[in-house]
């Protein structure tokens, strides 16, 4: 296996343990309350639980990157997340336009899966670039 396929495996299983740990992170506080903003408040806890599980995975096992203090460690995690909101934007950009071009919950899903992949490509070169790409010196 080349490094570049490793690299791709290992950000695509990183992908799926987030994706997981954010869905299920969702159903469980959905089960726990009912109340206004359910739905609001457990996309939230999901991203909560998801985001930093990919970041220390990303971190360690794709970029090879290590902080130098927790101070450089909050600030490459901030670019992560910024970069995190870039791509959501994809994703979620893409759901819409196929709800709106089709009118159909499958092909809404189908968009949202195109969006997903799409904005996973992004982020690892976005991530590269001007992410884990930060000197150490900071």
């Amino acid at each position: 296996m080349t490094a570049r396929m490793k690299i791709a495996f290992l950000y695509s299983v990183f992908a799926t343990l987030a994706l997981l740990a954010n869905l299920g992170s969702q159903a469980a506080f959905l089960r726990l309350y009912e109340g206004e903003f359910a739905i609001t408040i457990s996309v939230l806890v999901g991203t909560a639980v998801g985001l930093p599980i990919k970041y220390v995975l990303d971190k360690k096992y794709i970029f090879n990157f290590t902080a130098n203090n927790l101070f450089h460690d909050s600030r490459i995690f901030v670019l992560y997340v910024l970069m995190a909101v870039v791509t959501t934007s994809i994703f979620w950009g893409a759901e819409a336009l196929f709800q709106l071009w089709f009118q159909e919950e499958g092909m809404r899903l189908l968009g949202g899966a195109v969006g997903l992949i799409i904005g996973y490509l992004v982020k690892y070169q976005l991530d590269k670039k001007y992410v884990f790409s930060q000197s150490k010196e900071s």
